[in-house]
């Protein structure tokens, strides 16, 4: 197994007493720790107008983050295309990706929480054509080595040329969120990488890996299990009281978000990170909270699914410096034996 970070900064708006830059600096200090643990890489969130501070600014923070790294790949989970201006967007990752040395992993999306849409008076119906026609700009000018036009539907270039060019070639690789077969089934036929979210029951995982699997393989594509990340909230507790608490703060924290993605008449539209049914249930099948011991176990469980590469969400430890001490205690105690194993695999 491979492991990486999943997450968002957080900083609110706040009176002379609260440093509102306090959230985002904590975070870039556990991903640069995060790289000399060991990990590979991190996905940083995109959210807008929650109240709570949620990561904005994606690109941005990952640049900053990777001036201070060196090895760590650097995500997005996701940008939402619809929100963006094609062009500008696929000019800002590519300068990242150039001055990074190749490491953005461009994670992708079309939205789900209504008060974002409400916002950016951006209509919800229209989202998944304004995706359609942002990817195909951003692939065009992330590739084009002569100046083109673009007249769509929702935006018009005359006689542009990207620059910089990305560094990696011929373009940085591009993840996508998917939870249905028929998404997972596309998410393969356009030869992206998959992001599975961090709700989805172990169950659900294998089977959708299972899904993803077959539609590369029939691409004529090869297989390789580090082309799906999958989000897993984690927390190294000290006691069983300590993973109760974790437990109920995740679930405090799933219901606040899902109201985001509430519409007026009560209509919930989760996106691919939310899972059906009981939210106790929900919480308790997803979430890797407890002992090294439990904790391993949950991996193996992941790990016989065709589970490669897992994207640890600290977000159920509360933050500071008890958030560090559960990743080290990670990194030192249940990683090794997993990476182990792959690297293992990897000489025979």
């Amino acid at each position: 197994m491979r492991f990486g970070l999943f997450g968002s900064a957080a900083a609110r708006r706040g009176t002379g007493e609260f440093d509102s830059s306090e959230g985002f600096r904590d975070f870039i200090e556990y991903n640069v720790e995060a790289e000399a643990l060991g990990f590979h890489g991190t996905f940083v969130v995109e959210h807008h107008f929650t109240g709570f501070g949620q990561v904005s600014a994606t690109l941005n923070l990952l640049t900053w983050l990777g001036a201070r790294t060196r090895t760590l790949r650097l995500g997005t989970a996701v940008i939402v295309l619809p929100w963006h201006n094609p062009v500008l967007l696929a000019e800002q990752a590519a300068t990242l990706d150039l001055l990074s040395g190749g490491r953005l992993d461009f994670g992708i999306g079309t939205g789900y929480r209504y008060n974002e849409f409400l916002g950016f008076d951006v209509g919800m119906d229209e989202a998944r054509e304004k995706f359609e026609e942002s990817i195909g700009v951003i692939l065009k000018s992330w590739t084009s080595e002569e100046p083109f036009s673009h007249k769509g539907k929702y935006w018009t270039f005359n006689n542009v040329i990207v620059e910089p060019p990305p560094f990696r070639k011929p373009h940085p690789a591009v993840w996508m969120g998917a939870g249905s077969d028929r998404s997972i089934r596309d998410v393969a036929k356009r030869g992206f990488n998959l992001l599975l979210g961090q709700y989805a029951s172990p169950e659900d995982v294998a089977h959708n890996i299972a899904v993803f699997r077959e539609a590369v393989e029939a691409t004529g594509q090869s297989w390789d299990p580090m082309r799906v990340g999958v989000t897993r909230a984690f927390f190294v507790s000290e006691s069983e009281q300590e993973r109760e608490d974790a437990l109920q703060r995740r679930l405090a924290n799933r219901t606040r978000q899902l109201k985001l993605a509430t519409t007026p008449d009560g209509t919930v539209l989760g996106g691919p990170d939310r899972a059906g049914g009981d939210p106790v249930e929900v919480n308790l099948k997803s979430a890797i909270y407890g002992t090294p011991d439990q904790i391993a176990r949950r991996l193996q469980d992941l790990e016989a699914a065709g589970v490669g590469y897992v994207l640890i969400n600290g977000g159920g430890s509360g933050g500071g410096e008890r958030g560090r001490r559960s990743l080290r205690r990670f990194a030192h105690e249940i990683m090794p034996a997993f990476t182990a194993r792959q690297e293992a695999q990897a000489a025979d």
